[in-house]
């Protein structure tokens, strides 16, 4: 029988305090007594740091852990898959972006507080090549919701797109103005970084989830605006930047001026096969990494025609033949930045390929003139060295230099190409809100490179989010605040599902009294990973021996053999390298099964789930009967998973 709120209220039994305390005493104090506490331990999942540095918000350390054994997959299912579909939940290009991201992810990686970063990219570059050997597909889409989604680009944010809005049971339609799909991993990126058998075939895995294409078709010219607001439910505009930018110097409108974006489109689409004389690559980013690596591939031609000149060919005017290019020798190629070499925006180890291939690179430097012939063609650029005020370039005063040059190949950034579309913010880009959607265009949505040029991984993540967006729009619902940490995280609830392990139904009629030992219910854990990224300072990074990292063997092409070489510059991990990259992780936020709180409780309250019982994240448990609150448990836990959290 319940006790009356009237005899609650008399002859009270407890008082927090006594007539006369007056003082609020220490917190510490009054919990921690010697080596014991009334805190007892919890176990908490927060988010790595490599999870929390990933655009695309993979769910980098589930599929390390899969790669490396502790997370199991279903009994009928080879761990290679599992790894693939975790890893292609966020990102469904492992084997380009494994070769091609610069990956911020390492850069945020705890293990370097040890030693060095895992090698994420190496081990994500295994993930794909594997799936694409086995010949792994996605699951199949589900039934169709009769909604139909127009996708303006079929690069990797329109395709990304496609993927997880099929995904959702949604029709799609891909426009691209290329006859071949992939953007710009395909006309940006050389094929010796992006291998086209390789693309196609991470493309070709989104298509056969029932994507409909439509290449070769210009939005605003073969088809308008309007028609497509018609025949689609929500529009998805990921056209990307392919309008490249000049040299802001006098001079830089000659016509042996381009861009970095029109160079490469230009090779890519077999045109341009030889360059001519001495080329002047401004830049330092990615973009001009490849201009000039391309460059040195291509080789010069010697006895120029008119028509063979490069720039002639980039801009569509003619193009190259075998013939005409058969006769070819080093090309002298110099690439220039206003920052130093060493904080270069480029990833470290493309600088160090393009110097090693021949490429001279010179930094600290910014172009003032570019000084043309009689004919009008640029034949030198005038350099000083300079120094950055911000990222402002200032001119040292006494040090202008010269470099000949026949052709000058800006990569300094680009904008999209809007003509005959009304979507054009004035900056050549598309507005976003924080959803991916068009400000004041209820049904269009936006992602990639047209919001803000970033990197490829940038352009998936947004494409995510997006598609969460449009399927909100489409089920008339209203958008909630996206999590402080806004990547794929790691489901304990979904892994008890997969497991057999699902908590039974609440029933509200039964003893509410003890719950710790009813089964309806995970007990004793807290996901703050949509809160939380876990600092290194959490983790107990003395359990961590030196390690080397796995690397991928690297095949540099020496100068004298550059010309005609467009074969990949590294190998992939072989299996056994890549289990052992993947066990280098740190499984940062959640348990990697070492046994430290077992072995170290002195109270024996620490345990082993019993197998039936164990999945990831519920390996050990705690008896609180036995639990006297020492903290050694949360002391010795390498990856952060225990808190002292309990009692308070």
């Amino acid at each position: 029988m319940a006790t009356s709120s009237d005899d609650m209220k008399k002859d009270l039994t407890y008082r927090r305090y006594e007539e006369g305390d007056n003082e609020w005493g220490s917190m510490t104090d009054m919990i921690f007594k010697e080596d014991t506490s009334y805190k007892c331990p919890t176990y908490v999942h927060r988010t790595p740091p490599c999870q929390g540095s990933c655009p695309s918000g993979e769910d980098i350390r589930g599929w390390l852990d899969i790669v490396r054994g502790i997370e199991k997959p279903e009994e009928d299912m080879a761990w290679q898959e599992y790894a693939f579909r975790r890893s292609t939940n966020a990102n469904p290009f492992p084997s380009i972006m494994g070769r091609v991201c610069p990956a911020p992810c390492q850069d945020g990686c705890n293990r370097n507080e040890v030693e060095d970063f895992v090698g994420i990219n190496s081990v994500e570059q295994f993930i794909g090549d594997t799936a694409l050997e086995n010949k792994y597909t996605f699951d199949d889409a589900p039934a169709d919701t009769g909604k139909k989604i127009a996708i303006i680009g079929g690069g990797p944010a329109g395709l990304a797109g496609a993927y997880q809005l099929r995904r959702m049971g949604h029709a799609c339609t891909v426009f691209d103005n290329h006859e071949e799909l992939g953007g710009f991993m395909r006309y940006g990126i050389p094929g010796y970084r992006t291998p086209r058998d390789v693309l196609d075939g991470e493309i070709q895995r989104i298509i056969d989830l029932g994507v409909e294409v439509k290449t070769s078709t210009k939005i605003g010219e073969d088809i308008t605006v309007e028609q497509l607001e018609k025949d689609y439910d929500a529009i998805l505009w990921a056209v990307g930047t392919h309008s490249g930018k000049i040299a802001p110097v006098t001079g830089g409108d000659a016509s042996n001026s381009i861009s970095g974006i029109d160079f490469l489109s230009a090779f890519n689409e077999g045109r341009l096969k030889a360059v001519t004389g001495n080329i002047v690559v401004i830049g330092g980013g990615d973009t001009s990494i490849d201009v000039a690596s391309v460059a040195r591939r291509l080789g010069a031609i010697t006895n120029i025609n008119e028509k063979d000149r490069p720039e002639n060919v980039v801009m569509g005017h003619t193009a190259h033949d075998v013939a005409s290019t058969a006769a070819r020798e080093g090309a002298n190629v110099t690439l220039t930045s206003l920052f130093p070499v060493e904080n270069m925006t480029a990833t470290e180890h493309e600088v160090q390929d393009a110097q090693h291939e021949g490429v001279t690179i010179l930094g600290s430097v910014m172009p003032v003139e570019a000084i043309k012939g009689d004919d009008g063609r640029i034949t030198k650029v005038k350099y000083a060295k300079c120094e950055m005020d911000g990222n402002r370039p200032v001119a040292i005063e006494g040090t202008e230099f010269e470099v000949d040059c026949d052709l000058l190949v800006s990569a300094i950034g680009q904008n999209g190409a809007l003509d005959n579309l009304d979507m054009d913010n004035g900056h050549g880009f598309i507005d976003a809100d924080k959803n991916y959607g068009v400000p004041g265009k209820p049904g269009h949505f936006v992602a990639g490179d047209i919001v803000r040029p970033h990197l490829l991984t940038t352009a998936i993540g947004q494409a995510s989010i997006a598609a969460e967006s449009i399927n909100h729009y489409l089920n008339h619902e209203e958008l909630s605040n996206r999590p402080k940490v806004d990547v794929h995280h790691y489901d304990l609830l979904q892994k008890l599902r997969e497991t057999g392990l699902e908590p039974t139904n609440y029933d509200s009629s039964g003893d509410q009294r003890g719950t710790d030992s009813t089964d309806f219910a995970i007990h004793n854990f807290e996901d703050r990973s949509a809160n939380e990224i876990i600092k290194s300072t959490q983790l107990f990074l003395g359990h961590f021996e030196y390690e080397e990292r796995n690397i991928r063997k690297d095949i540099p092409v020496d100068p004298e053999n550059i010309i005609g070489s467009f074969r990949e510059r590294m190998e992939g991990l072989s299996e056994e390298n890549a289990q052992a990259e993947a066990s280098r992780c740190m499984s940062c936020g959640m348990c990697f099964e070492c046994d430290n709180c077992v072995i170290y409780c002195p109270q024996t309250a620490v345990k082993r789930t019993p197998k039936k019982d164990a999945t990831t994240g519920r390996y050990v448990y705690t008896d609180y009967d036995l639990c006297v609150g020492c903290h050694i448990c949360a002391d010795v836990c390498p990856t952060g998973y225990i808190d002292m959290g309990m009692g308070e």
